[in-house]
């Protein structure tokens, strides 16, 4: 890390951090993004629904309804420049009972209210015909077809990758400790890696934003409520769907989804369990007996039989009077834009947050040079999978590494293992692999390629097998020989 005064240190690497420095990186200004953690967007970012809401159920007005509509615009250019996927599935809330169908219509009003364009209340045959997998009891759908699923790891890394080629510094396994304030004006943080000196802070920090900005006492009385929502994955040979279907939403959210991804899967989720502990991602015999009843509900065809993973994230919610996002740079203090309360449609709004920020800082007679080199173009590594065989022909007379099969399930070579191993923003971890290839996310869940990708992060990192680990800190995968 450089030992010098940053114009922005942006802390929390996630989707809106990585989006915020992105944008940023478009003028003459020196950025230090950090994370605590020995990877970027291993939280929130990294445990979604990966879904591009479409903006039909904030309510009309709000950051959230405005931010979603417009971050759903942007999207579809940035996944070009970026190289990343994104499709446009369109989505279908399904309404099984007369009381859900007029929650439907009102949702129909609000829709047109938040300027959604092209919706459609459908009647119960037009939707079995689109859907034949939806319950067939069925009574009327809000059809939303902008609507789309995105891959969120791949956003964060692709957002952060061309924000570091435009200059953007990044700091892992960096933790805030501290502001360093001369009176009312935030000058640094202190961090485990020492004082870092900047004229603004940007706090990303998603689930700590809360214990970030009372440290300057700001907003004390806000508190992020930690939701844990739990979800599964299907297996793509098993199950398929081509759209994103939600229940009618209540007070508590959008409820449990039956959705497609960009790899194929059919993934079920969230419930929404508030908990105590924020790091607390573990998934509950009860909330995936939850989930799986909900979802039932909407496809009723789906068999637990046919899950191959589940997993859980954690969501940034605002305590009562805070359901709204926090945008801001606040007036009791210079120095400091503050973010909090960024639960869904988040990852949806992500572009559109950093505008935002973008036009705080122009409202606060802060100067932005425009760049006349900055280059918002991103180029993806070989993906063999997708790739037809005169391709992988050509590929692997390149480079023989991409003839080596270590992911059987979702056909990962050793060239893709490599490329991210020594790439912009390194993969030091299995995970980190994992997020950047898709490698053990199929049938297996990585049992045929453990011992292999240990082997080659070994040889790579120039560590020894004992030191490899699954992601960072106490993540071993072994601990000592057998022999010895």
């Amino acid at each position: 890390m450089k030992k010098e005064k940053y114009d922005f240190i942006i802390i929390g690497a996630g989707i809106i951090g990585c989006m915020i420095s992105r944008y940023l990186s478009k003028y003459k200004l020196n950025i230090l993004l950090m994370d605590k953690e020995s990877d970027i967007g291993t939280g929130a970012s990294s445990r979604n629904s990966a879904i591009i809401h479409s903006g039909h159920d904030p309510i009309p007005g709000s950051l959230k309804s405005i931010l979603n509509i417009r971050g759903n615009t942007l999207w579809e250019n940035i996944a070009n420049d970026l190289s990343i996927s994104f499709k446009r599935t369109g989505s279908y809330v399904i309404a099984i009972s007369d009381e859900e169908h007029e929650v439907v219509k009102k949702l129909y009003e609000r829709a047109i209210l938040n300027g959604v364009p092209r919706i459609e209340v459908l009647k119960k045959d037009e939707i079995l015909y689109r859907e034949p997998k939806v319950n067939p009891e069925v009574k009327s759908a809000l059809y939303t077809p902008t609507t789309g699923v995105i891959d969120p790891f791949e956003a964060v890394i692709a957002s952060c990758e061309n924000a570091i080629t435009n200059g953007v510094n990044l700091s892992l396994n960096t933790e805030f400790y501290e502001f360093i304030i001369n009176g009312k004006k935030i000058n640094g943080i202190s961090t485990n890696k020492g004082d870092i000196y900047c004229r603004y802070v940007v706090n990303c920090t998603g689930l700590y934003s809360d214990l970030v900005m009372h440290k300057v006492n700001i907003k004390p009385e806000f508190k992020v409520r930690p939701t844990r929502g739990e979800y599964f994955i299907f297996d793509s040979a098993k199950v398929t769907l081509n759209t994103v279907l939600y229940p009618t939403p209540t007070e508590k959210g959008k409820g449990t989804l039956v959705s497609t991804t960009t790899h194929g899967n059919v993934m079920v989720g969230p419930n929404a369990d508030v908990i105590d502990d924020k790091e607390d991602s573990a998934t509950t015999k009860e909330g995936l007996e939850k989930i799986t009843l909900n979802a039932k509900k909407l496809v009723p065809s789906l068999d637990i039989k046919d899950v191959i993973a589940q997993f859980a994230g954690i969501r940034a919610k605002g305590n009562e009077g805070y359901k709204d996002f926090i945008i801001e740079i606040p007036s009791e203090i210079q120095g400091l834009i503050n973010l909090g309360a960024i639960d869904s449609p988040g990852l949806a709004s992500a572009p559109a947050i950093a505008e935002k920020v973008i036009d705080l800082l122009k409202a606060n007679n802060e100067q932005l040079i425009e760049k006349k080199e900055w280059n918002p173009k991103r180029k993806s590594k070989p993906c063999f999978k997708k790739l037809s065989h005169l391709e992988r022909m050509e590929l692997v007379k390149k480079n023989p590494n991409y003839g080596k099969v270590i992911c059987r399930c979702e056909e990962v070579t050793e060239g893709e293992i490599l490329e991210a191993i020594h790439s912009l923003i390194p993969a030091k971890t299995y995970d980190a692999i994992k997020r950047r290839t898709w490698m053990g996310t199929g049938r297996c869940q990585g049992a045929f390629d453990y011992h292999r990708v240990i082997e080659i992060l070994s040889r790579e990192l120039n560590i020894s097998e004992i030191e490899v680990t699954k992601k960072g800190r106490d993540s071993k995968f072994i601990f000592k020989k057998t022999k010895e």
